[in-house]
């Protein structure tokens, strides 16, 4: 990754008249439906960006999307990558610099994640407060990394503090069950092993899955404000574990979806 990199697919995006959004949006395994809240949109697709990586993942469908949600310049990541598809971590978190230099100040997150903590349940949501990074690296190791922001970053508190108490209130107001935890971060794409989930739950995991921690790094990294939630889409009791249902889990983020949307708009309004 080089700014000049970074500067061509920001000059690409800008041609195709995304101009100055307030808000960027990462959604999600299965939690693509936001976009629909979208008006007017233009669409660039990641194939069509200079040094954009390309989702592999077929529950992801590749683009960037720019428009307006309640009355704020929003741009969208419909489709994310993961360590799991072999891209690296500087792939990974290449639109999160993209978006920023594009002109967010904010930055939501969804993913769809598995419930460890035994009192969460499927279909429920957890607003992340913090995170356990699983992964075993970090985007932030590479050799020029000082040339884009400081190379040790203040990870206290990675979550911002003004928009999570926001999104507490707005979910109290619309009466929307929010839970509130520890989400940890795993390569994958396997899932875990009944032992796996003992050890998560012991670190102390609320919630497990497969990305957003990258992502969270290189925000504070840009000193970029982030907020991000979690969609439960399995149970993970190590006691009771049942085989692994892709389809349910998607049938499951999508039932949970409008809620997620509702809060996520309902928070543009605010910020």
């Amino acid at each position: 990754m080089t700014q000049k990199q970074l500067d061509e697919s920001v000059a690409y995006l800008k041609s195709k008249g995304f101009d100055s959004p307030e808000v960027g949006i990462v959604l999600g395994t299965g939690l693509g439906k936001l976009v629909e809240a979208i008006e007017n949109p233009i669409e660039a697709h990641y194939n069509h960006i200079p040094f954009f990586p390309l989702a592999t993942v077929e529950f992801h469908t590749g683009k960037l999307l720019y428009g307006t949600i309640e009355n704020k310049k929003v741009v969208v990541m419909e489709g994310r990558f993961h360590l799991y598809e072999g891209y690296d971590f500087q792939d990974i978190t290449y639109p999160i610099r993209v978006m920023h230099l594009l002109g967010i100040k904010k930055l939501f997150i969804s993913n769809a994640a598995g419930a460890i903590n035994l009192d969460f349940k499927k279909g429920d949501m957890m607003l992340i407060e913090d995170h356990i990074n699983l992964q075993g690296g970090s985007p932030l190791a590479f050799k020029n990394v000082a040339q884009f922001g400081d190379r040790f970053v203040d990870m206290m508190e990675p979550y911002d503090l003004e928009m999570r108490e926001k999104l507490i209130s707005i979910a109290k107001r619309e009466n929307i069950d929010l839970k509130k935890g520890v989400y940890a971060s795993v390569v994958g794409p396997q899932l875990e092993t009944k032992a796996e989930y003992r050890m998560l739950k012991i670190v102390g995991s609320d919630a497990v899955g497969m990305s957003t921690v990258p992502e969270v790094i290189v925000a504070n990294h840009l000193r970029l404000p982030i907020v991000a939630i979690s969609v439960l889409t399995d149970e993970c009791d190590p006691d009771n574990l049942q085989p692994v249902d892709i389809e349910e889990i998607i049938r499951i983020a999508g039932d949970t979806e409008p809620k997620m949307i509702k809060l996520f708009c309902e928070l543009i309004k605010e910020v």
